[in-house]
């Protein structure tokens, strides 16, 4: 049974403040970082907000990375989202652990789209609470 999709949440702590708030060069690690997973870049969109952070996507044909900093707490938020079964998004988390010189990091890895056989059908459902 697969999912549709693999979606690693990730909360990188204690980073280089100096680095979360340089657009450029978050920009320019996160497409590293996809390019290092193995996906294939389609496009990118980077925000520097005033008086600091950033929010970017890096768009990949199996899905998006995507990232929020807080360069005044030294914490980055991670999305990797990916429908493609050879994307390896672990390589990307690593790559971006060291980069960003993070002291730990925390992980959620979540199946997207429910359960599926090999036809496709969907065999289970997820709860979603609050909604």
């Amino acid at each position: 049974m697969e999912a549709l999709g693999r979606h690693l949440l990730v909360e990188f702590f204690s980073c280089r403040r100096e680095l979360l708030d340089d657009l450029e060069r978050v920009e320019d690690l996160m497409k590293e970082a996809a390019r290092l997973s193995g996906a294939t870049i389609v496009q990118s969109v980077f925000h520097r907000f005033q008086p600091h952070g950033i929010s970017g996507v890096v768009v990949i044909a199996e899905s998006h990375l995507a990232i929020h900093t807080w360069p005044e707490h030294g914490y980055a938020a991670v999305d990797f989202f990916t429908c493609g079964a050879d994307i390896d998004y672990w390589a990307a988390h690593d790559f971006l652990k060291k980069v960003f010189a993070a002291a730990d990091s925390e992980v959620r890895e979540l199946l997207r789209g429910g359960e599926r056989d090999s036809a496709g059908r969907l065999v289970r459902r997820r709860e979603v609470c609050g909604v």
